[in-house]
């Protein structure tokens, strides 16, 4: 294992994480109801960090509530102009105190830090700048009807949001969440991971320093199955927005239909990155293994199976394996770390548990799969090959740095692969003939395909897939439809 390259004893986050980290309900940081806490630990040490306030269904009833009262109150009749103007100093806040929130993300997610530099928080703070410019530019449309009437349509905001936040992305997906919902007048309750909490109330006081309004972003952490499920059944909830696995998405599902609340999902992946023999090897076999192996594979749209033509595919098993025991492991941090932990010894067991079903179902581990280090979570990157479609190692979302190698054929062959799984949400395909990568992506069963790369995402463009991998998309215009509600009004002009 690396030593830690920095001294962070003493600085702003290492002050943040001392402090308890109560929950923030209409403008106040309170702890829970009931008193619980529970402990956030650091995955690359298994050590405790900060102790977190334990909310429960009466923190829900607290928080919904003052949510309520501020989307009836302050926050529905400010101009929208103006929201957009308190977006935008709630992004330079977050610049400002960029060191902050970047190693305090680090730490607590086990994520590098120099992906979090360069990935994470810029993309949060991107978001966050992007949704501010659309505040006072959703509008609705004149539509002629008839003569004598003025008939037009107006986008209005749901409502009270439930924003469920995963431990993988937390503050560049709970940014995905709230910046829209703020941006279209929606005000939110916030469940961030258990395992990942800190980062949402740190922004969360920023957001209140920016100047939103009491009540308008709310904090309430604690156990899925008790903060989660209060959120999804509470009546006065109008709007759930959740990232995690499909099991839970179906619950939410069930849940949100008591008050037919409105539901996005973006759920799992097994997403197919698929190289053809006349591709570019080496920049295909580069970026198949940042597919599967950025954020230690914690990733819904990860590469997690290869496909590879026949022609090609020892080579592209070789590149792979070279790549995966080049990799630096170690202290997330250290600014040359490559690969951090795994975000829990639970994740790490699951993670190695399917290492040895790959095994058992007779594919060959050519490198990696195992622990490293005694302290911490951390794993060692894993190819597989002779990885059949039908095996469970290529079935199932294992969420960790392991990769399936598989063979086809030609075309035909690809496509049946690359669509034999229960998710849909990204693919990749490496090709130089431009109608094969043109019909493989039509064909893609898909929300995301990339041609000759893999792995992008802007928040220009729609984000999110269909079967196990979600409902709904998230960002670009389509999550403004996520937080709207399109009214129509009928004006006579024959009076």
């Amino acid at each position: 294992m690396m030593s830690v390259a920095y001294d962070f004893a003493h600085s702003p986050a290492t002050e943040f994480m001392a402090r308890p980290q109560h929950l923030l309900i209409d403008g106040r940081r309170v702890p829970a109801s009931s008193g619980r806490t529970f402990k956030s630990l650091n995955p690359a040490t298994g050590q405790i960090i900060a102790t977190v306030a334990e909310g429960g269904e009466a923190d829900v009833e607290h928080a919904v509530a003052a949510a309520r009262r501020a989307f009836e109150g302050p926050w529905r009749t400010i101009r929208a102009s103006e929201r957009g103007q308190i977006l935008l100093r709630w992004a330079d806040l977050l610049k400002r105190n960029a060191e902050e929130i970047i190693e305090l993300e680090s730490i607590d997610a086990g994520k590098p830090i120099s992906a979090t530099m360069r990935q994470d928080f810029p993309a949060a703070v991107d978001t966050l700048i992007y949704y501010a410019g659309w505040a006072d530019k959703i509008s609705g449309d004149v539509v002629p009807v008839r003569d004598d009437a003025l008939t037009y349509t107006m986008r209005e905001p749901v409502g009270v949001v439930a924003a469920i936040v995963p431990w993988n992305f937390p503050l560049m997906i709970g940014m995905w969440k709230l910046a829209p919902a703020l941006a279209c007048g929606c005000t939110i309750v916030m469940k961030p991971a258990e395992l990942t909490s800190l980062s949402a109330l740190r922004i969360a006081e920023l957001a209140l320093e920016a100047g939103l309004p009491a009540g308008v972003f709310n904090v309430v952490t604690g156990p899925g199955r008790i903060v989660g499920d209060a959120l999804v059944n509470h009546p006065d909830v109008d709007k759930v927005t959740f990232t995690g696995s499909p099991g839970v998405g179906r619950g939410i599902m069930k849940g949100a239909a008591g008050n037919f609340k409105r539901v996005s999902l973006e759920l799992g992946g097994k997403s197919a990155n698929v190289i053809f023999d006349d591709a570019d090897l080496e920049a295909a076999s580069k970026a198949a293994a940042s597919g599967i192996f950025f954020n230690a594979g914690q990733v819904c749209s990860a590469g997690s199976r290869v496909l590879v033509q026949e022609k090609a595919y020892d080579e592209v098993v070789e590149r792979l394996a070279a790549r995966a025991k080049s990799l630096r492991i170690g202290d997330p941090l250290d600014r040359k770390t490559a690969l951090g932990p795994v975000i829990s010894e639970k994740q790490m067991k699951s993670i190695l548990d399917y290492v040895d079903i790959g095994r058992k179902e007779g594919a060959s581990l050519v490198t990696g799969g195992t622990r490293v280090g005694e302290r911490g979570y951390f794993i060692s990157p894993a190819v597989f090959a002779g990885v059949a479609h039908e095996m469970r190692i290529s079935q199932e979302e294992i969420f960790g740095p392991v990769v399936s190698v598989i063979k086809f054929k030609d075309e035909a062959d690809a496509l049946r692969i690359a669509n034999g799984t229960a998710y849909s949400l990204a693919a990749g395909v490496w090709s130089r003939d431009i109608g094969k990568l043109q019909r493989f992506a039509k064909r893609a069963r898909a929300g995301t395909v990339w041609m000759n790369t893999y792995g992008y995402t802007d928040v220009r463009l729609p984000w999110g897939g269909e079967r196990d991998s979600g409902l709904g998309r998230e960002h670009g215009t389509a999550a403004l439809d996520n937080f709207t509600e399109p009214k129509a009004v009928w004006m006579n002009l024959a009076v």
